[in-house]
């Protein structure tokens, strides 16, 4: 076995790789960019060498000084991990000519299912049904429409050596197809080197399926399951699952066997991933083979008990396969949320900063047999740059069925908690609770289907209000006792009697309740209108950002903030403001007015830290709804941003090439 990899990649799956390389006694070295000095992958590799500026095309795009690392450190192998030089035939052929072992497919593997375009003539040969489409590189934007008019609207134009969403864009008239085409070939240019782009037809109502394949260097190729990637925001997946709500063992032999068959064809020989788009009547077609460790596998892990990155370190040295077809079992249903540095109530522009707090919920098997695992490469006190990716971590739940893993998905993201910079877990919250994301009933465009005016962040209802003032009244009492414990300035007050009468008020909903001690640590909360009170036990501090106990011997989870006169709390998708009053005081506070935003309507405010990439109106210009103004780049994306009303432009205060914070003024309307 190897001694020692180098890990040619950063952030969480870098951390991913190191974790399975020090279980299976092999040393690490990992690279690093300016950026990364003080990176979490940088600390728990054996070793570490710096490669570079902080822009990738800079650093971890540069296979010579990958290679460069490789012979100062003596590494062996080097592991890609995903994106990067992870589906770069040319790094493979380079790894090799130094001698180097590459943890991954063969070059011709790579160059022949790496290609989104060369995979679907390969598909096609070995008569594998695939999305009607033009399979070759589309040089203007004036040939890509006559093409998606042939096609038929709607249409997808991918980024060839694209992934993760870059480079990738859907087009609905020729007006879109031309604009699209024109980002995705700037977006893959930027993010892959690479600004080839292919136009297929877009299924309407799809589903986003793909199945794990696993081969090694003897010819031997076997399928793990397969994984339901349909939650996904332009284009970019937000929650995976294994297995697949929608197939049956039929279909997903069937899926299995061709992805296989496709495989063997290439002779592939790692871990890799072909993907379907996938009909509501189960039907399927081929889309794309990724030739790399997918973001997602942690959950084809979970349902398969089989470490894909040890499996890709032991092919790579030459070892046979040790797990047959007949030995894959799933077990159980496995969820995974991405969770991204994004503000989703500002239409999930990236966000960047300190992580001035960072607590993951516990990872680890309960009683139940609920697993939780987060996957990440930041730690409290690190800082997300505008130059990679904007995930934070993979958070993954395991359990016996698909409503279990849920049920824990959603209660281990209410103990998730980040301050610092805005982030989705609001929105992934949010949508553990949609009843149709529990339901399986599923397509690519469930998010844009279900918040069509974007994100907002709900108010609780119903019982889950209810839950939350009791929660408030809890923090409430006990904040008051620690008060009045305070270097015992109340002891020669022996009769002091507190008002147990109090109103939870949480947003607009007051509830009436009284409020007293229990036995030992018990807090009793009656609600003026039920008969049975809520018993509440937590071992919670002030201070603490997450809030866990019992209500009724039932565990709740909650995120808590303090504000002026109160508590903010996160639970179950939902958020509020709650303050606890006596009764007096919340009659006093109903009377106070409400502070009014400023007006910003005549600002175009950057979202984002970010780059301005173009500034696409002058001073005076008259402008329409809908009409790009500017183009702001952060995190890889480019981002378009347009007039939402009619107007003039009367002053622009941003330049092409200007590095914008958020809410700065980019420019100002008559």
């Amino acid at each position: 076995m190897f001694s020692k990899i180098l890990i040619a990649n950063r952030g969480e799956i870098a951390c991913r790789v190191i974790k399975t390389a020090r279980r299976m006694g092999i040393k690490t070295v990992a690279v690093y960019s300016d950026a990364d000095r003080d990176a979490l992958h940088v600390e728990m590799a054996d070793e570490a060498v710096h490669i570079g500026p902080p822009a990738a095309a800079q650093s971890y795009l540069l296979i010579d000084k990958i290679i460069d690392a490789c012979k100062a450190t003596g590494a062996e192998a080097v592991h890609p991990g995903y994106g990067f030089l992870s589906e770069r035939a040319a790094f493979a052929e380079a790894l090799a000519a130094a001698g180097i072992v590459f943890i991954g497919p063969n070059p011709k593997a790579i160059e022949a299912m790496g290609d989104k375009i060369e995979s679907k003539k390969f598909a096609n040969a070995a008569k594998v049904s695939t999305v009607p489409g033009y399979l070759g590189v589309i040089e203007s934007a004036e040939q890509a429409g006559k093409i998606a008019e042939e096609i038929g609207f709607p249409v997808m134009i991918k980024a060839s050596a694209g992934g993760g969403g870059k480079g990738m864009r859907i087009a609905y008239s020729l007006d879109e197809v031309k604009e699209g085409f024109d980002r995705a070939r700037s977006e893959a240019a930027s993010s892959f080197g690479d600004d080839r782009v292919f136009v297929e037809k877009f299924i309407v109502n799809p589903r986003h399926i793909e199945i794990q394949v696993l081969g090694d260097k003897h010819g031997n190729v076997i399928y793990l399951g397969e994984r339901e990637c349909s939650i996904q925001r332009r284009n970019q997946k937000v929650i995976e699952e294994a297995p697949s709500p929608l197939l049956d063992e039929e279909t997903r032999r069937k899926m299995g066997e061709q992805a296989v068959a496709l495989a063997k064809a290439v002779n592939y020989d790692s871990a890799g991933t072909v993907e379907f788009v996938a009909g509501q009547d189960r039907s399927f077609f081929f889309l794309e083979m990724n030739t790399r460790l997918q973001v997602e596998h942690p959950v084809t892990e979970m349902i398969t008990g089989i470490d894909l990155v040890e499996q890709m370190i032991r092919v790579a040295y030459g070892e046979k396969l040790a797990i047959t077809q007949n030995d894959v079992k799933l077990d159980g249903w496995a969820v995974e949320s991405r969770i991204y540095a994004e503000d989703p109530t500002r239409n999930f522009l990236p966000s960047t900063g300190r992580l001035v707090t960072y607590r993951p919920p516990e990872e680890g098997e309960n009683e139940s047999g609920v697993i939780v695992r987060n996957d990440t490469g930041v730690y409290e006190g690190g800082e997300i740059s505008i130059y990679y990716d904007p995930m934070i971590a993979k958070l993954v739940t395991h359990a016996p069925t698909r409503l279990k893993a849920i049920e824990a998905q959603a209660q281990a993201l209410d103990a998730f908690a980040i301050d610092g910079i805005r982030h989705n877990i609001p929105f992934l919250s949010t949508l553990m609770q949609h009843p149709r994301w529990q339901s399986g009933e599923l397509s690519t465009g469930f998010i844009a289907e279900e918040f069509p005016e974007g994100f907002s962040n709900p108010e609780p209802e119903g019982e889950t209000a209810r839950l939350m003032a009791v929660v408030a009244a809890y923090i409430d009492h006990l904040q008051n006792e620690r008060r009045r414990a305070i270097t015992g300035q109340l002891d020669r007050v022996i009769d002091v009697e507190f008002e147990s009468e109090r109103t939870a008020v949480l947003g607009e909903q007051s509830f009436p309740i009284l409020v007293s001690g229990g036995e030992e640590d018990e807090v009793i909360v009656s609600f003026d209108d039920e008969e049975q009170p809520r018993i509440v036990e937590s071992d919670w501090v002030p201070g603490e950002p997450v809030w866990q106990g019992l209500i009724d011997d039932v565990e709740v989870v909650a995120q808590v903030r303090p504000i002026l006169n109160g508590v903010q709390i996160a639970h179950a998708g939902t958020l509020s403001a709650a303050r606890v009053y006596t009764r007096r005081e919340a009659e006093l506070a109903a009377l106070m007015p409400e502070k009014v935003a400023a007006d910003t309507s005549k600002f175009l405010l950057c979202p984002m830290p970010g780059l301005v990439k173009a500034i696409s109106v002058a001073e005076g210009q008259e402008v329409k709804a809908g009409e790009p103004l500017a183009m702001v780049e952060a995190m890889k994306m480019e981002n378009v941003l347009r007039a939402e009303r009619d107007g003039v432009i009367s002053k622009i205060h941003a330049k092409e090439g200007d590095s914008l914070a958020v809410d700065a003024v980019i420019l100002e309307f008559a």
